[in-house]
């Protein structure tokens, strides 16, 4: 018996399992695939969006990231023909210069120097990071242990395995993919639309390296080459693929090339291929008891657009610090509700702009018209900021229409004093938010003129936080610093870089025993 089980051990799982253990849970990650497999899911680069990298930063995980992304550009500048090297440099130098923002259907997001957070690397460099964390923090990892069942008892979810051996915990969370055996068994539902599309990623060599150029206006559809030495995309617009588990031919690849560009390409040899579509769906709910939805197990969308990832590891990190609570007993199973209220919402709105991005890259000259007027558009300095938060998911709000500007959204940087507790030594200066959460737990910011001196805060706010103290820390800012707060004494900012709630000192007690539970006695 353990606190969570969590079936499928890719980002999304390895994250969700830091999260939990920071909280004080106990995770157990089953993961099914061999390395080999893993590989072959990590084709193609992935996309770290402002949001996700702002997630990263809470848990001091934005340095060994990045690290993987440079070491992984240099591999790849070196491994390229000059013009390729031409390409990695240009992609290193927008980087660099913090330029990025993300694309829509193709058309560039670009911010000012300095502006954006993105960071891109291939899946399974991420995944190591987070393994090494992991590991780090003592969760454990089965791996190779695939799941043929689930299910639920009175006071435990139980998941059994393909040899025969059942686990148990106090709640599962299905981590396991767009075809997700525990989404299947535990009876969710999962609408959406059938595929248009098929995408096919494949490791290839080309009799000729100049027959192939990146376009998303071939005639047939788009190919890209990536930054990846030898990686080729097509995407045709066919209604989807007959078989994608069927193992992928050189010659099905040449077809699809010489169908999309119109010329006589001839593929040499073919290493690995997989295939993907735009099949979009979502479940109604993402819990049924003990059993929980995370990632693509949860909903499933178009690639295009590079959402699907930070998508879900941002589901990884709404839900680990609620689920640890509960688990621990500390809160009622009632948080958990606000984990599909928060989440779902923000997934309808990923799914519908990538429905409009696959409609976007459709050949033809009325979409071309429309993607030339949308390019303008996109120019617009209001339709950028929308276009770039849809993007780099600095738009969600998890409290809209709240009376405080704050309330549902970001914590905003700034820097704040740390209160210390009578038996701590005061701090020498004072920290970011995103340091101050790097514990896990959260954050009742007191707002004044000045911040404080590292001394205990005034007798109510002490009094209030005082039976939280295993669940949230105190610190002090200058309210001056803060935009939009909107005349609040005090925020509280939840583990996962959100504000909870905004008001006087009053209601802090009250606030703290809604997200954090009951205080201890």
């Amino acid at each position: 018996m353990t606190d969570v089980i969590i079936v499928g051990g890719g980002p999304v799982g390895l994250l969700l399992a830091c999260e939990l253990k920071l909280g004080g849970a106990d995770p157990l990650v089953l993961e099914a695939a061999t390395g080999e497999e893993r590989r072959t899911r990590s084709l193609g680069l992935r996309s770290l969006n402002a949001r996700t990298v702002q997630s990263l930063a809470l848990r001091d995980l934005v340095e060994p990231v990045a690290g993987e992304q440079w070491a992984m550009l240099d591999e790849l500048a070196a491994r390229r023909e000059p013009a390729g090297a031409d390409l990695v440099a240009m992609m290193v130098e927008l980087l660099g210069e913090g330029l990025i923002r993300g694309h829509f259907s193709g058309l560039p997001l670009l911010g000012e120097a300095g502006d954006a957070e993105y960071l891109m690397l291939k899946q399974d460099r991420l995944e190591a990071v987070l393994a090494e964390r992991a590991a780090a923090m003592g969760v454990r990892i089965w791996q190779g242990c695939a799941v043929s069942d689930v299910a639920q008892e009175e006071s435990a979810a139980v998941a059994t395995l393909a040899d025969g051996r059942t686990v148990r915990a106090a709640y599962l969370v299905g981590c396991d993919g767009g075809r997700s055996l525990v989404r299947k068994r535990s009876g969710f539902a999962f609408e959406g639309t059938p595929a248009t599309m098929t995408g096919r990623t494949a490791v290839a060599e080309l009799a000729s390296a100049e027959a192939v150029t990146s376009s998303l206006r071939h005639p047939g559809g788009l190919v890209n080459l990536s930054l990846v030495p030898g990686e080729i995309a097509t995407v045709e617009f066919d209604g989807g693929p007959d078989d994608r588990d069927a193992p992928m031919t050189a010659e099905e690849l040449e077809d699809s090339l010489r169908r999309v560009t119109g010329h006589d390409v001839v593929v040499k040899r073919l290493e690995t291929g997989i295939r993907y579509s735009d099949n979009t769906r979502h479940a109604g709910t993402y819990r049924k008891g003990r059993v929980l939805l995370a990632g693509d197990a949860a909903h499933v969308h178009s690639p295009i657009g590079g959402q699907g990832l930070n998508l879900g590891l941002q589901d990884a990190v709404n839900l680990g610090w609620k689920l640890a609570l509960v688990a621990r007993g500390l809160a009622p199973e009632a948080l958990l509700d606000t984990y599909t209220a928060e989440r779902h919402p923000v997934a309808a709105r990923v799914l519908r702009n990538t429905r409009a991005q696959v409609a976007l890259m459709r050949p033809g000259p009325q979409v071309e018209a429309l993607r030339e007027v949308l390019a303008e558009v996109i120019e617009l300095p209001d339709a950028k900021r929308h276009f770039t938060g849809m993007a780099d998911g600095t738009e969600v709000d998890y409290a809209p229409g709240s009376a405080h500007p704050l309330v549902g959204r970001f914590a905003p940087r700034l820097e704040a004093v740390p209160t210390a507790l009578p038996a701590e030594p005061s701090p020498a200066r004072g920290r970011t938010v995103a340091e101050l959460l790097r514990d896990g737990r959260g954050l009742v910011l007191a707002l004044s003129e000045t911040p404080g001196d590292g001394t205990p805060g005034d007798g109510r706010l002490d009094a209030a936080v005082a039976g939280h103290r295993d669940r949230v820390r105190v610190a002090h800012a200058d309210h001056s610093t803060l935009p939009g707060d909107g005349g609040a004494e005090v925020l509280l900012v939840r583990p996962d870089g959100y504000v909870a709630w905004a008001g006087g000192r009053d209601g802090v007690a009250g606030a703290l025993t809604t997200w954090f539970g009951p205080p201890r006695g």
